[in-house]
């Protein structure tokens, strides 16, 4: 209580008045939101009281009355938020997308939450987790069928967390002003920029909520942040109100008392227990070091690579195999550089014989000397047999110690400088597995004319096309394959054309001998969804077929109902960017 005994009453009301003033400068910029229509404005008011008076005359009061008020305060906010009803939570209207704000209200929640589990099981590739972006993020009624609004908005925020988009997770948490009700999304989000070493970022958010923190973790970091803006007087007060509420945390407040300058040294014990206790230590002690152990946690592993505090593993002695080990599972964590570590086994000293005969050497050793030998002899070899005979051996030891990402990006450098051609046929499936890239290369539509999918009226998906012009060269094209008796239309043909009747798009009935629609290639239970407008459902069961391909790799059969579904769901900008990846020819 050291600002209460420093203050005097008319001090105490002034900090008191600004901080209602900074309170209220907030809730006065806080823009209207449409989807938003169940928020209520609170409206406090003392009659025949000003707000100052009011002040005073808290200040007047007893210290311990003022906790009662903030005690029934606290209770009553709790109990809002437990029986808050969130209608809509989202970012983008559904009408951009052809959706619906009813999009999940016809479908029973058990059939969601078994859909929701089985994607979650999923690596989900880029076109799948933007459709489910999409679907989780378009502001619309929560479902109301066995599933609580508590664990719909779990789901999704599960899945932002997997996704790890912070920039997305951040405009969803403050556009819709959810702090409280997604605490575990907020402290991810404020947690990662901290590993970061970005503290800067992570205060940002604070200063964009406008509710009161619920979350102790939360409110602990605001508390801090404050400091860290200068606001001295306002975190006291606020520590000050929190202790008086029953807070204690003998760790947090040393360090913080330094801060405020209250003591000269802080304590030199360092918590492993959040990212925040941990990065406290290191403000508050200018020598500070650390050497982190195997189950340190990621976050702080990663905030240690990012401030520099690792230690070179230039330093560290070839018989130091804890530490050595250490280092190897941080690199698994992607915490440490695998250049540096390659480099590192480089120091390791073998014989002739050893390395001569490292198939059988390699099994006697210690797994971080295996995996140096196995290294060295593949530095050794020019023949691309043995190298991926070598580069195989060298990453199943990774992966037997359960850190095979630990040679991710040298493995892939090793496996470029091998041509395909010269790739054994029993090593191809190895050498395409991790050869493969995520890079987006941008590639430029091909037209060929002779190929009904492939030509130019494909540009109708990009909004280049009038109706009456498609229809019109469409019609042409028709006629010309119509004429050609060796012209068989494709699966992807038939997609195309189908896509386009969805649209409206008139084909005249001259044509409708050239192909036939399947009935049956369509799942029934999606076409089900369909017809019971279960339009998020559907979505769904589109983004568990596509999972964790890449939609150009999905067979034609499959992109059909794909498609098909998206037809009949209106969802445009949807189907169109897929079907732009997948039916034209690019170079």
């Amino acid at each position: 209580m050291k600002i209460l005994k420093l203050l005097n009453k008319k001090n105490f009301s002034i900090i008191f008045i600004s901080l209602l003033s900074y309170v209220s400068t907030f809730a006065e910029d806080k823009p209207a939101d449409i989807w938003n229509i169940d928020k209520k404005k609170v409206k406090e008011s003392i009659e025949g009281k000003s707000s100052v008076e009011k002040i005073e005359e808290i200040s007047e009061s007893n210290i311990y009355q003022l906790q009662t008020d903030k005690n029934i305060d606290s209770i009553s906010f709790d109990k809002e938020l437990t029986s808050k009803k969130i209608e809509i939570v989202g970012l983008y209207d559904p009408e951009d997308y052809g959706l619906s704000i009813d999009m999940w209200s016809n479908t029973d929640g058990s059939i969601l939450k078994k859909l929701l589990n089985n994607i979650n099981n999923y690596n989900l590739s880029k076109d799948a987790s933007e459709i489910l972006n999409i679907s989780l993020l378009t502001n619309a009624y929560n479902p109301n069928q066995n599933i609580t609004d508590t664990e719909f908005l779990k789901f999704k925020s599960n899945w932002l967390i997997k996704y790890s988009n912070l920039e997305l997770i951040e405009e969803y948490l403050l556009k819709n002003q959810i702090i409280n009700l997604h605490p575990e999304l907020t402290r991810y989000l404020v947690d990662k920029y901290l590993s970061q070493s970005d503290i800067k970022k992570s205060c940002e958010i604070f200063s964009n909520i406008k509710e009161p923190l619920a979350d102790p973790y939360l409110s602990k970091f605001n508390l801090y942040c404050l400091i860290n803006y200068g606001k001295n007087d306002e975190a006291q007060l606020i520590l000050d109100l929190k202790k008086e509420l029953g807070f204690k945390d003998d760790y947090f407040e040393n360090k913080i008392n330094y801060l405020f300058g209250y003591i000269d040294e802080a304590n030199k014990e360092v918590s492993e227990n959040s990212i925040l206790d941990f990065h406290l230590a290191h403000r508050t002690n200018s020598e500070f070091s650390y050497d982190p152990k195997k189950d340190t946690p990621k976050l702080i592993w990663k905030y240690l690579s990012t401030s520099n505090l690792l230690y070179n593993i230039k330093d560290l002695e070839i018989t130091d195999i804890d530490k050595i080990s250490t280092i190897e599972k941080a690199t698994h964590d992607k915490n440490y550089s695998e250049q540096e570590l390659f480099e590192f086994y480089k120091r390791f000293q073998f014989n002739i014989s050893q390395l001569i005969n490292t198939d059988e050497v390699y099994k006697t050793l210690s797994p971080i000397e295996g995996r140096a030998l196995v290294y060295q002899r593949l530095l050794l070899t020019e023949d691309p047999e043995l190298k991926l005979e070598l580069l195989k051996t060298l990453k199943n030891i990774f992966e037997k110690d359960g850190i095979g990402n630990a040679f991710d990006e040298e493995l892939k450098k090793f496996l470029i400088q091998i041509k395909k051609e010269n790739v054994p046929s029993n090593f191809t499936t190895f050498y395409n597995s991790y050869t493969k890239t995520d890079i987006v290369v941008d590639k430029k539509i091909k037209y060929n004319n002779k190929i009904l999918h492939q030509s130019k009226l494909i540009n109708y998906f990009n909004g280049d096309y009038a109706k009456s012009k498609i229809e019109e060269d469409l019609d042409k094209f028709l006629k010309k394959i119509k004429k050609d008796k060796k012209y068989f239309l494709s699966k992807k043909d038939i997609i195309f054309l189908e896509a386009l009747k969805s649209d409206g798009i008139e084909i005249s009935k001259k044509y409708k001998n050239l192909y036939q629609v399947n009935e049956s290639e369509m799942p029934s239970d999606i076409q089900s969804m369909i017809d019971n407008k279960e339009l998020g459902a559907a979505l769904l069961r589109v983004i568990e077929v596509i999972g964790p391909d890449k939609i150009e790799d999905i067979d034609d059969n499959t992109f059909y109902f794909i498609i098909n579904t998206l037809n009949q769901l209106n969802t445009d900008l949807i189907r169109n960017k897929l079907l732009l990846k997948v039916l034209p020819l690019k170079v």
